[in-house]
């Protein structure tokens, strides 16, 4: 989808804190029970010193740390023997919350950059798009470039950075303006800015700026640019964001490449093929391939830079839970698709879901890593899914590096005209990461009454497993549409190949509404039914809400999220540890270990251990990468959902997190980029 995957985690800011509110309040109710047993204990402390840092390994230059999207770091100073030393070294605002009033007004508002380090800046984007650069010692901003984008009501809601991309141009001669750039995806806006200065770079598109035509879109930002793109040599590629929920005609889900020096667009790829001498046009009945929107890049796209590739996880199509419009596999929607960078040309795809119904959008970052199995070297791809899964690609093929099976799906449907895939695809060797389905004798509570009351809930819905579609009658999604796994996807240590992955583990209720039952809800981003989507041009609305008790819990089993370290050679899921405490929920619960909502991701260093924030607990946490054992947390100014980052600067490492908080969930909104170093001289 877009991004109200992340909505369907509560259907709305309002409902979403009265229910976790609520979840708070039966917590504390049930304290002498003797959950208190499972407070997240505080870390006890190692012995450690603090060694030099090299600032040439230590480098943190593109929003995943390379292009392939693993998240590693080969910095060691930090590590598991001394992690308890870190402090703030430094806190920076950029403002934004004062500037704009975004804790009000913008419905799924989040500061969900990861900055990068160039040309001596700590360079990073608030959700408005404002680019600062930072001193990497100090956090002092040294300059900043604001695009003074005015979004529609629309696009306001859906407005967020989750980083910048850098280009270095060597045709320039060294110290020339704009031979280090910095390339931004802004509205329907791609900006080139000089790295050292925060100036337009003249030369690019229309001095700095090229306009990105959005054909079919009802306003001007309803398709948005938002995520870093990634380079391969001088050609710039970006995915796109829009509200594939809304209506069944969306605007394309291109991708689109440019040239890094002058803007010019090279090439464009749409995952659905409207050319009916594609084979693939086939897989669209009624010729819907013409017509029907999204299927687009809204995620992280990856790059292998050597043999000029482009991964892109594309979405599901328009209008997410209603298909009838477009019967078949709708190729290349919900796939893993790779492109020549040069030209854009299709190298090979694989999809993941059939004709999506399910939200199932490929939500993740690919990771490119070599991947030792059975004694061969593979250069291998991995793309996780929402639904826990975790497929393994030869990413020069195409071909599944573990074998991946159809499996017969359930097909009941009480939607008119609505033909469902009969199979799916399923990895093998690497088990599901998330429990998927939800029966009655699965309900859980804190007494036998709420308990009682989840096993009622769970009995009025149709809950068949994996790939139960949604209906009138309402389906049971778990794992939700937000995961399973998410955007914040995972980091990978390719030395080992071991992935250290956040989930979510939470039901979720969609329900397909008559659209004479309830009316037309108001536009996104102007106070829209709670939980209601509009989903034009089908019989339907779209009803999305958590499944929880009447204390506000889920009615699952807890842990309701996880942190898991899986080894993607062999498969074997080495540890899986809770992820968060439900302290913040209100300001009354304690902070018991049950995991928590959360946003963003993990990374993982050579030191031993995995960064991850994101939780509504507002921790940022450092797990021990061999057992999984919780080593040092802080407590954030909001919540840190983004993807932290580390790098080293004058042979000190640092540890960076953007902490603002988000609208969906309980807690502050902020606009903190956060640092932590040792403690000068820090011993046991």
């Amino acid at each position: 989808m877009t991004e109200k995957a992340t909505t369907a985690m509560g259907a709305g800011p309002k409902q979403k804190r009265g229910v976790l509110h609520k979840l708070g309040l039966g917590l504390i109710s049930f304290v002498g029970l003797g959950l208190l047993a499972i407070y997240e204990p505080w870390p006890k402390p190692p012995i450690g010193a603090i060694e030099s840092s090299s600032d040439e390994q230590g480098q943190w230059p593109i929003f995943a740390g390379t292009p392939g999207g693993t998240r590693f770091s080969q910095l060691t100073q930090i590590n598991r023997e001394n992690v308890q030393g870190l402090s703030v070294a430094w806190t920076h605002s950029t403002g934004e919350v004062e500037r704009t009033g975004a804790e009000n007004t913008a419905m799924f508002a989040s500061f969900q950059a990861t900055p990068i380090l160039v040309a001596d800046n700590l360079v990073g984007c608030t959700h408005r798009h404002r680019v600062f650069a930072l001193d990497p010692a100090t956090g002092k901003q040294k300059w900043v470039f604001d695009p003074e984008l005015t979004p529609t009501p629309r696009g306001d809601s859906m407005l967020k950075c989750r980083g910048v991309a850098t280009f270095e141009d060597q045709s320039l001669p060294a110290g020339a303006a704009c031979r280090t750039r910095i390339l931004l995806g802004a509205s329907m806006q791609v900006f080139a800015i000089d790295a050292r200065s925060g100036n337009l770079c003249e030369e690019f598109g229309n001095n700095g700026i090229v306009e990105v035509p959005s054909p079919g879109a009802e306003a001007k930002d309803e398709v948005q640019l938002r995520s870093p793109p990634v380079i391969v040599d001088d050609v710039v590629v970006f995915g796109s964001t829009m509200f594939d929920i809304y209506r069944t005609d969306s605007p394309s889900g291109k991708v689109r490449a440019f040239d890094a020096r002058t803007g010019e667009l090279r090439w464009e790829y749409d995952p659905i093929p409207r050319d009916k001498a594609n084979p693939a046009y086939a897989s669209w009945g009624d010729d819907s391939a013409e017509y029907v929107g999204a299927a687009n890049a809204w995620s992280l796209l990856s790059a292998d830079p050597v043999n000029k590739l482009i991964f892109v996880p594309t979405s599901a199509p328009s209008a997410d839970f209603w298909g009838v419009h477009r019967a078949g596999d709708n190729l290349w929607s919900s796939s893993i698709v790779a492109l020549d960078a040069t030209t854009g040309k299709q190298v090979w795809a694989y999809q993941l879901t059939h004709h999506d119904v399910f939200d199932q959008d490929l939500a993740s970052m690919p990771i490119l890593l070599e991947l030792t199995v059975k004694g061969k070297k593979i250069p291998a791809l991995v793309q996780l899914t929402k639904r826990g899964h975790v497929f393994v690609f030869n990413r020069l093929t195409g071909e599944p590096v573990h074998p991946i099976v159809e499996r017969p799906v359930p097909q009941y449907t009480d939607v008119e005209g609505e033909v469902l895939s009969p199979t799916q695809p399923f990895p093998t060797v690497i088990p599901p990461l998330v429990k998927a389905g939800l029966k009655p004798d699965d309900a859980w509570g804190f007494t036998p009454w709420d308990k009682g009351k989840c096993r009622d809930l769970i009995k009025s819905y149709r809950s068949d497993g994996l790939f139960t579609p949604p209906t009138k009658q309402g389906t049971i999604f778990m794992p939700a549409g937000a995961g399973g796994n998410n955007w914040g996807g995972a980091a990978v240590d390719p030395r080992s190949g071991i992935m250290y992955v956040p989930t979510l583990q939470m039901p979720q209720i969609i329900k397909l509404v008559p659209r004479e039952v309830t009316g037309t809800p108001r536009e996104p981003g102007q106070g829209a039914e709670e939980g209601i989507f509009p989903m034009k041009g089908t019989p339907y609305q779209a009803d999305l809400s958590w499944l929880v008790s009447p204390f506000g819990a889920p009615c699952s089993a807890p842990p309701w999220a996880t942190m898991s370290a899986v080894d993607l050679a062999s498969g074997e899921i080495l540890w899986t540890k809770t992820l968060g405490t439900v302290a913040n929920l209100t300001s009354y619960a304690p902070p018991l270990k049950l995991g928590a909502p959360w946003s963003g991701g993990p990374i993982v260093t050579a030191g031993g251990l995995t960064f991850m924030a994101g939780t509504t607990d507002r921790k940022i946490r450092a797990f021990d990468t061999e057992t999984g054992d919780i080593l040092w947390s802080d407590t954030l100014p909001a919540g840190g959902m983004a993807v932290p980052m580390t790098y080293s600067w004058k042979s000190e490492q640092y540890v960076v997190i953007a902490a603002g908080g988000n609208n969906l969930f309980p807690g502050p909104m902020g606009d903190s980029v956060v640092a932590y170093k040792l403690k000068s001289g820090w011993r046991w």
